[in-house]
């Protein structure tokens, strides 16, 4: 794989959990997802930043202080942490979203 074109057809999905699968790569720090979320995604609270932009479909992310939608061409900033807690729900058949985040 060249150092720097990444292609993601090469990739295989892998499935972290229900209503999730994604393809990754790792490098300098950073992982470079793209990542598909199902009606079936289980409802979570995620403390983990979220660096991106959403390729398709639209999602509903619930913090302490309310509920943002994002939809296709959003970009979604979520910081690290407690603070920035966080839930998806999935309003379209399924949604789909590149993040850049730290390792």
């Amino acid at each position: 794989m060249d150092d720097y074109k990444i292609d993601f057809g090469e990739l295989e999905w892998e499935s972290p959990m229900a209503g999730i699968k994604h393809k990754v790569i790792r490098r300098g720090g950073k992982i470079l997802r793209i990542v598909e979320y199902s009606q079936k995604l289980e409802p979570h609270w995620c403390s983990r930043g979220h660096y991106g932009y959403i390729l398709e479909g639209s999602l509903e992310i619930e913090f302490d202080d309310g509920v943002r939608v994002y939809e296709e061409g959003d970009g979604v900033f979520i910081p690290d942490g407690e603070k920035h807690c966080h839930k998806a729900r999935v309003l379209s058949d399924f949604a789909m979203a590149v993040f850049v985040e730290d390792v």
